[in-house]
């Protein structure tokens, strides 16, 4: 049974790491560059974003560890599916906030949702609780592409 418990806590704590490092390559002041811009209605305040991101990569993390534990043989096709939405996730802070990009951080958004309904239907087949973990990161991305939309136009 520990042995399980190291092995969930491994996959949190690399995505958790995964979004630390992407923060770190990002530059740190996000907060001035943030207030800089006009954002579209519904924008949250800044604080919320590395809550709900620390949230959401546990749940991910723990999600890829159910598929990790699985039998199936669909398990690697899904956990290379998960990686590749990590690393879109990954880009995403350093080419908005570190290259300042909006362009390019709406590209990166886009593909992430691509990538995460990808990876959901793959984890369907193999463990649905792994896919009702992400629902909440699903959403969140959805709402992060309106707010890089939002951005995009509202300061070109």
């Amino acid at each position: 049974m520990k042995q399980k418990w190291t092995n969930a806590l491994l996959w949190i704590v690399g995505t958790e790491l995964v979004g630390a490092l992407s923060a770190i390559l990002a530059g740190g002041n996000f907060s001035a560059f943030y207030q800089s811009l006009n954002r579209p209605p519904l924008s949250p305040p800044g604080w919320l974003f590395p809550v709900a991101w620390a949230i959401l990569y546990a749940l991910m993390g723990f999600s890829a560890y159910l598929i990790d534990k699985s039998d199936s043989f669909k398990r690697k096709g899904a956990l290379l599916l998960y990686g590749a939405q990590l690393f879109a996730n990954f880009l995403w802070s350093p080419v908005f906030f570190g290259l300042k990009s909006l362009g390019g951080a709406t590209v990166v958004v886009l593909l992430m949702l691509v990538l995460i309904c990808a990876m959901l239907v793959r984890f369907w087949g193999i463990r649905r609780l792994a896919v009702y973990l992400n629902l909440p990161y699903l959403a969140w991305t959805l709402y992060a592409c309106y707010l890089t939309i939002g951005v995009l136009v509202l300061n070109r």
